[in-house]
């Protein structure tokens, strides 16, 4: 393997948008670190849907947000502080952290290092590898968000989280019930019982039975589908109940229909950055109330496979992405 020089970095990214394949090794300029941001050496990161639709060329958020020339995407971020800016009290090099570094902003963590300010990050929970750290931040402060801030989630309330396996999902699942919250999800059968020990009491298999028919009446829904999923939904929340719509798409059908039943609906939930959040995944997973489900584990060398599989829409729980040492192309 070739020599890198010790301000440059190994990335993959692309020129342009495209196909999986375009997806390629490059080396950058180590991040500079300012005042408040701490570098991160990166050991893990994950997939999410705007990796994959951004680099296939949807005009998504981190669309808009990317300056010219090479795109290197990835937000989540498991790691070890290598350097630490002025200013930086809440960690010290070589700490464990995670976090949702710049979202929607290029944040770069397909890298070997990120630079950002350290409120950005948590530390790393213990009992988590950094695989399943790097499961946590999108994904579990999307959920959080939703539970939490969308839709104020309390202790005995009923909450229906559809697609329940996926990687929002199931651990939404999990916060709400940490909130006290009666679960009901959404998934295939083959899921059920792995869903139920999540902490779901009812799980309905969407491609047997129409939910709306055979749910009995709930105070808030995660709606992670899109489609017609939303519209069908208000049919089963309470009269003051909340929706809130994380999937992408028209909602104009879906806002009809909760005017007409009297339901709020917020849709186009969007993640944003948030270190108490992170902090208050990190205490659950401590705890055990927490555990982010990863499907497989690729190498950083092996990101375009990792891709194509996640745009295939079957994945149970988060693909990983590995950057450790062996884990690049081979030179």
């Amino acid at each position: 393997m070739a020599e890198i020089d010790e301000n440059d970095m190994r990335a993959v990214g692309y020129d342009a948008p495209g196909d999986p394949l375009v997806l390629h090794e490059i080396r950058l300029a180590r991040p500079e670190v300012l005042p408040s941001e701490v570098l991160v050496r990166v050991h893990a990161s994950s997939i999410n849907p705007i990796d994959w639709r951004t680099r296939g060329g949807w005009r998504t958020p981190a669309a808009h947000a990317a300056a010219p020339g090479v795109q290197v995407l990835g937000w989540d971020v498991s790691g070890t502080v290598a350097e630490i800016g002025h200013g930086v009290h809440r960690f010290r090099v070589g700490d464990e952290v995670f976090g949702l570094p710049w979202f929607p902003r290029p944040a770069r963590a397909n890298a070997e290092f990120v630079a950002a300010p350290s409120r950005q990050f948590a530390r790393k929970p213990e009992n988590l590898s950094h695989a399943e750290a790097a499961a946590l931040p999108l994904a579990g402060l999307t959920a959080l968000h939703a539970l939490t801030v969308a839709a104020t989630t309390r202790a005995g309330q009923r909450v229906l989280v559809h697609a329940g396996a996926g990687g929002v999902g199931h651990l939404a699942i999990q916060i709400a019930h940490s909130l006290g919250a009666e679960v009901v999800a959404t998934a295939r059968t083959s899921q059920h019982d792995w869903l139920r020990s999540l902490g779901a009491t009812e799980v309905i298999d969407h491609h047997v039975h129409r939910f709306e028919e055979v749910l009995r009446p709930v105070d808030v829904v995660l709606d992670l589908v899109g489609g017609d999923v939303g519209p069908r939904s208000v049919a089963v929340l309470k009269a003051g109940g909340t929706l809130v719509r994380v999937a992408p798409g028209p909602d104009d059908v879906l806002l009809a229909a909760a005017a007409r039943e009297g339901v709020t609906v917020t849709p186009g939930i969007l993640v944003e950055p948030d270190g108490a959040g992170l902090d208050y995944l990190a205490a659950l997973a401590e705890t055990g109330r927490l555990t982010p489900r990863i499907s497989r584990v690729y190498p950083i060398s092996g990101l375009a496979d990792a891709h194509a599989a996640a745009a295939e829409g079957h994945t149970v729980g988060k693909i990983a992405i590995s950057l450790g040492p062996d884990d690049w192309q081979n030179e």
